[in-house]
């Protein structure tokens, strides 16, 4: 059943880029809520090296991932496979969020699609344990396509109502942890 891996060999890298799905969970240090994410688009994840991973961020309605990693970098990514063979596989690591303006953002942002509008940062995981299990009761599902509806979204605002957004939405967790930073103030 289970098996555990030193590294991202082959095969699993061959099973994660076949994934068009895969699930995010952080949760604060103590107390407040655990979070559990989908996230989709093809090509927005990369296997950096053997046990490392990232994740083109884009925005969203909340920024718990971003805070909870801030606060204590534990992360849990989980595929799972929905075709004829079942498999799970869950990469267990520590976090950080990387934004647009950080100096690894040139380095990393050649492993995503650059069209991909209005990214929120890089999510870096490197990873200290990777583990597969059955899958046994997941169910078989075809994809029928990916949505365009974040994308269109985001293309519709102007970078200044992106920033806005971000600030207002995206500045802390649902429990006041400290997602993305506000804006410097302009007051004297």
């Amino acid at each position: 059943m289970g098996k555990l891996y030193d590294a991202l060999d082959a095969r699993l890298r061959a099973f994660i880029a076949e994934q068009p799905l895969f699930f995010v969970a952080t949760a604060p240090r103590e107390g407040g809520h655990v979070n559990v994410s989908p996230k989709g688009y093809r090509d927005t994840f990369a296997v950096i090296d053997d046990t490392t991973v990232a994740y083109l961020d884009m925005h969203g309605s909340g920024a718990e991932t971003i805070a909870h990693l801030r606060e204590n970098g534990r992360i849990t990514l989980m595929f799972c496979s929905f075709d004829r063979t079942p498999n799970i596989l869950r990469l267990y690591g520590t976090g950080r969020a990387v934004l647009p303006d950080s100096p690894e953002w040139p380095a990393l942002g050649p492993h995503f699609p650059a069209d991909v509008p209005g990214p929120r940062s890089i999510i870096v995981v490197d990873l200290d344990r990777i583990a597969d299990s059955c899958g046994y009761a997941v169910p078989y599902m075809t994809l029928v396509d990916e949505r365009d509806h974040l994308k269109d979204w985001t293309l519709r605002k102007s970078p200044e109502a992106l920033t806005t957004y971000r600030h207002t939405k995206n500045a802390t967790s649902l429990d006041g942890l400290p997602a993305l930073d506000p804006p410097p103030s302009s007051a004297p």
